[in-house]
């Protein structure tokens, strides 16, 4: 796999895989779970971004929160579920740089580097919350079932959390092609069809790496907040995908609407309510894209571990403000893009509903609601945000 050793190659390597998603962006939204999109992550894999934030010190590149920020956001604009699937991955090399030990790295991080992909088991379905896993490991063996497992399908290895037999959280590696390990394609759900994020099965697997963690939900708040970046790149990603296809359908496809004819357009990008929301929501998306990068501009000079509490709330703030302000403006812009375009726009053939399934779907994964809460708590009462990683 190529080692891309720069912000600027990392960027380039994005640019070329967008451009090879985006024209099937649309079939694999359609195909859902039931054609697993193989030959897409296989580009992904082979892209070299996998391993763009494997420290230095494990040959790695070392690049930050900025790099991958707009490396996601830039697969986001194209196909958001391919963008997601190593949406995981990466909070599972940040987790390996603060808390594993030489041996797990050194294994892990070269299964990366060589192209191999981490999937996500963390979630569970039927508890009373999402911490209340039924999933174990007892005498080196894993037994358990997960759900929302993104990546985990067509992954070399999946990252299962479990409760060992003291009780305490661990977090098993174990090969997708284990004995004992099924993956399943069912997942029926309205956007981000093509990460198939189905149910997986473990059953009497053996355990040869895992780490003894505090909770796969509630990470440390910095690793937290590198992990809500990227979700944060995605809505923003989604947004500006929504946008482009927007503009590309007024130019080339929309007519003008009657009323506007009377008015004098002659094209549908001349009716001046066009213009207004189109003016309006290139605003907002482009302010989108700023929050982003702002953030992860400060994650970047905090690092994986902040000096202090007041260090990693800053982080955590800036991270939710570019999730909350990025999730409405998706939703909007995957809305807006019918308003604008009038009603032929809605034609299945175009899929252009794809952007605002995703953005919902992918929205909802924590309510932002908490994250203006957080952002006003501090602002009004100098109170700063919880030390988890939901922020």
């Amino acid at each position: 796999m190529p080692l891309l050793t720069t912000h600027d190659e990392a960027v380039t390597a994005a640019t070329e895989l967008a451009a090879a998603l985006a024209p099937g962006a649309a079939e694999r939204d359609r195909n859902g779970a039931d054609v697993i999109p193989t030959e897409a992550l296989a580009l992904l894999d082979r892209s070299g971004l996998l391993a763009v934030t494997i420290p230095v010190e494990d040959g790695g590149p070392g690049l930050g929160p900025f790099t991958l920020a707009e490396v996601t956001r830039l697969i986001a604009a194209a196909d958001p579920a391919i963008a997601q699937v190593p949406q995981a991955h990466f909070l599972l090399l940040d987790i390996l740089a603060v808390h594993a030990g030489q041996d797990l790295r050194k294994r892990l991080y070269a299964e990366v580097l060589a192209g191999r992909r981490i999937g996500n088991a963390l979630a569970e379905r039927g508890g009373k919350h999402a911490q209340d896993l039924k999933t174990r490991v007892a005498g080196g063996r894993l037994d358990g079932v997960k759900y929302y497992t993104t990546g985990a399908l067509t992954s070399a290895w999946i990252a299962v959390s479990a409760l060992g037999e003291d009780g305490r959280l661990v977090l098993a590696f174990v090969p997708r092609d284990a004995e004992g390990v099924t993956v399943d394609t069912d997942w029926d759900v309205i956007g981000q069809r093509a990460t198939i994020s189905g149910t997986a099965t473990f059953t009497d697997v053996p355990v040869e790496f895992s780490l003894d963690y505090t909770s796969a939900y509630e990470v440390p708040q910095q690793l937290g907040a590198r992990a809500q970046l990227v979700h944060a790149a995605i809505e923003v990603g989604i947004a500006g995908g929504a946008l482009a296809d927007a503009r590309a359908y007024l130019r080339d496809k929309a007519r003008p609407s009657t009323e506007a004819v009377r008015a004098g357009a002659s094209r549908a990008v001349d009716d001046p309510h066009v213009m207004y929301r189109y003016g309006r929501l290139a605003t907002r998306v482009r302010a989108a894209e700023a929050l982003l990068k702002d953030a992860a501009r400060t994650l970047d000079e905090i690092g994986r571990v902040p000096a202090d509490a007041a260090t990693a709330a800053e982080g955590s703030l800036a991270v939710a403000a570019a999730k909350a302000f990025g999730s409405e403006v998706a939703v909007e812009a995957g809305s807006e893009l019918f308003a604008l375009c009038g009603t032929s726009s809605a034609a299945a053939k175009y899929d252009l509903d794809r952007h605002w399934r995703n953005a919902r779907t992918h929205s909802v994964h924590d309510p932002v609601d908490w994250k203006y809460h957080h952002l006003a708590a501090w602002e009004l009462g100098d109170v700063q945000p919880p030390n988890h990683g939901q922020l």
